[in-house]
């Protein structure tokens, strides 16, 4: 039988992982002594910036935190991202990012993410992409809030911004290995350099295997594991001081696992109702409750997924401005299996499908050089994205079978102005309009030929950003902002789909307007960094999953305009080095999210009339309540120290702490989907050489063993209308520690 592995966790995060995380600055450059808090250029902006003069809430996470954090693959990012939750799902098509509470939460073909991720001046138009590796990367930028207007229409809420390093002009490697006591295994290897005086190469290549830390009981293998081989590599052209070319190809291929273990199960549960189905039956050996990590399946739950990029960029200097073409094309490919029964019976009921997604991206942008006044980004951007989605459920019940394609046709053009009004003021004005036409094709291959449905829409948008940002001294900044974010209109291709839903069209856009007010300060001769961000962002036309009555009197839920939701909040982040040797970092992250407006939400499985759920089709009102993977407090804090040792050794000791209280991950308000507060503490210690050749790392993540749950699931329909809940997961549901080491040559 084919293994699955995983990617993850590489070790314990430092405090240099929640400096950087949290506020603090990746790859510090010292520019007062061996205690001052350094320096970080970021692109946020689409220009090279020092941080604390970005007038936006970003963060930054450095490849050197993001390597002691053993953050290895996108969901990791969770742990070290202020207002950042990634959800999981058995099938990462359905995975949900969201940033300051507002996410995707309705799932389908073609359906835009509200949070953008763009790697290497590329956009990632299919998240699930990105819900992989994250070897060799110099760097991360979580940019909260709209992004709309310098990065297009799918950052409404946010942006993740991956960039990754280019090759060097002498020649250097690297070589990495790790290995845990509960078996994952990871290798890396690098090579960069020069190939001749003009063209120079950089290579990286991954591999990581975790067959999980799940029991199948049904063969006696593990799941919720990862196995993941990965390459990037550039080759850089510099025939002169003025032009570059860079060529960029990327291949990834890798296998997952998933299981969801039964945390709550009633004794008088029933599969599918059925008498003779009962829980000693249908999942023999397990012992059901908040620890347990074991499932009963007979079909293997997990994807295989293959993604082959290429893109190419061009820089120009032109003197008083840098003329810059980024061409992309990207395919992305995906087989998954699910067991729709979760159980080894002869029943047998299982889904398996296909998805494919193509994107070819054009943009071309003019960036002044900055030494004026006036600076200004301006730009154009095309892009073609065709998705593909094979769907079979069966063969016993929740029958389905269909094949559905989308795509979309976007062409925008874009600008930024920066205007130093007077010394120390600048005036920010930003503005994108954009058209996208999207068409869809759908099939029913139960229905016969007729079940066939095409059609396809345009759309006109228009969003921008307004702002001031004032210097109160050298190393005091504080700014406001307006903007606007732009979340496209979408056909909802999924199971289900039929003559009513195609009659109603595609869903309108989705709209956001943001406010934020900020300061980002250094004191203590920059021993001390302090910044906050104070932000308030409202959504209108928000899609999300609605209840509906269609036309023949059945009910059906569907991708739709279902209200409004706003999210307010304050984010500090604050990192300190007093004394050589010992870094502090901290940061506190508050989150107020209401839904405004939300009358046809579904219900909860089992959810009554006298809780709310009333109507035909039965429906409730959210209007009120909190949206899902919203959590309203999480705080960092963490400590680095580094002490010389005998000769030119050092060593390096980490803690770093992590809370996040309570979330809901069900739009529904399930109370059974709430998972309560918890904190997870690692540590590490280790020890190198002052040039950092060689290290050598001992970790221990989750030390207090502190169980979490990254998604819950009520299932309740499925077991007789009773008590049913399942959960994901994370790599550290247990305490596990390990060794790392890399030499770098």
């Amino acid at each position: 039988m084919r293994r699955f592995f995983n990617t993850t966790a590489l070790g314990g995060i430092s405090a240099g992982v929640a400096l950087a995380a949290f506020g603090g600055f990746a790859h510090a450059q010292e520019t007062v002594d061996d205690a001052v808090v350094g320096e970080i250029v970021v692109t946020a902006q689409k220009r090279s910036q020092n941080v604390q003069d970005v007038p936006m809430a970003v963060q930054v996470i450095g490849g050197d935190q993001l390597e002691a954090a053993a953050v290895r693959e996108f969901t990791d990012l969770t742990k070290v991202a202020p207002s950042l939750i990634v959800r999981p799902a058995d099938n990462p098509v359905n995975a949900s990012v969201s940033i300051r509470g507002v996410g995707t939460f309705a799932f389908g073909v073609g359906v835009e993410p509200s949070v953008a991720v763009v790697v290497d001046d590329v956009p990632i138009a299919f998240q699930a992409r990105a819900f992989a590796d994250l070897a060799d990367v110099e760097r991360i930028e979580v940019l909260r809030g709209p992004q709309s207007t310098l990065y297009g229409k799918s950052a409404s809420a946010g942006l993740i911004n991956i960039v990754t390093p280019g090759p060097t002009r002498e020649l250097t490697g690297k070589v990495s290995a790790l290995a845990t006591t509960d078996d994952e295994v990871g290798l890396g290897a690098m090579i960069s350099g020069p190939i001749s005086d003009t063209l120079r190469f950089r290579s990286s290549n991954s591999y990581t295997s975790f067959e999980g830390n799940i029991d199948n009981l049904y063969n006696g293998e593990k799941v919720n594991g990862r196995e993941t081989f990965a390459t990037r590599n550039k080759l850089v052209w510099d025939p002169t001081d003025k032009f570059s070319a860079t060529l960029a190809v990327d291949y990834l291929k890798g296998d997952t696992t998933a299981g969801r273990p039964f945390i709550a199960l009633s004794p008088d549960a029933r599969l599918r109702g059925n008498a003779a189905w009962t829980p000693a039956v249908f999942a023999p050996g397990v012992t059901v409750g908040p620890n347990n990590s074991s499932v009963v399946n007979n079909v293997t739950t997990g994807s295989d997924y293959e993604d082959f990029a290429q893109s190419l960029k061009l820089t120009y200097d032109l003197g008083f401005a840098t003329l810059i073409s980024v061409t992309s094309n990207d395919r992305y490919k995906m087989l998954d299996a699910f067991d729709q029964d979760e159980t080894a019976l002869s029943v047998n009921n299982y889904a398996k499908g296909l998805f494919s997604a193509d994107q070819f991206s054009q943009e071309i942008r003019l960036v002044s050089d900055g030494s004026s006044s006036l600076r200004y980004t301006l730009g154009a951007f095309h892009a073609d994205v065709n998705y593909r989605r094979y769907f079979f459920r069966g063969p016993a019940f929740s029958q389905a079978n269909w094949d559905a394609t989308s795509g979309s046709n976007e062409n925008s053009v874009f600008g930024q102005l920066e205007y130093d009004v007077i010394e120390g003021t600048t005036l920010i004005g930003g503005l994108r309009l954009g058209r996208e036409k999207i068409g869809y094709t759908f099939r029913d291959l139960r229905g016969g030929p007729a079940a066939a449905w095409a059609d396809g829409a345009s759309d006109d948008y228009a969003t921008y950003r307004l702002g001031v940002q004032h210097k109160l001294a050298d190393d005091v900044m504080v700014f406001a902002t307006f903007a606007t974010g732009h979340k496209g209109q979408s056909y909802d291709l999924t199971t289900g789909f039929n003559q009513a839903r195609a009659d109603l069209g595609p869903v309108r856009p989705e709209s956001s307007e943001d406010i934020q007010v900020g300061v980002r300060s250094r004191f203590l001769d920059r021993r001390v960094t302090l910044n906050a961000t104070l932000f308030n962002t409202e959504y209108e036309d928000f899609q999300a999953q609605g209840a509906e009555l269609l036309p023949d009197g059945t009910q059906n839920f569907r991708l739709t305009n279902v209200g409004a939701i706003r999210t307010r909040g304050v984010e500090l982040e604050s990192t300190a080095r007093l004394v050589d040797g010992l870094t502090l970092s901290g940061s506190v992250a508050y989150l107020d999210a209401e839904i405004t407006q939300f009358a046809g939400a579904q219900c909860w499985p089992g959810q009554t009339a006298a809780q709310g759920c009333t109507g035909s089709p039965a429906r409730q009102n959210l209007a009120g309540e909190r949206p899902p993977q919203a959590p309203k407090w999480k705080l960092s804090a963490g400590a680095e120290y580094v002490r010389p040792l005998a000769g030119d050794l050092e060593g390096v000791a980490n803690v770093a702490a992590n809370y996040q209280s309570s979330v809901n991950y069900s739009l529904s308000q399930d109370p059974l989907t709430v998972q309560k507060g918890y904190a997870v503490v690692n540590l590490s210690v280790g020890v190198r050489d002052k040039a950092r050749g060689y290290q050598v790392t001992a970790f221990v993540n989750n030390l207090f063993d502190e169980g979490y749950y990254t998604n819950l699931v009520n299932n309740y329909g499925a077991y007789g209308n009773q008590l049913a809940v399942q959960a994901f997961l994370p790599r550290d549901f247990k305490r596990y520690g390990g060794v790392r080491a890399s030499m770098t040559f």
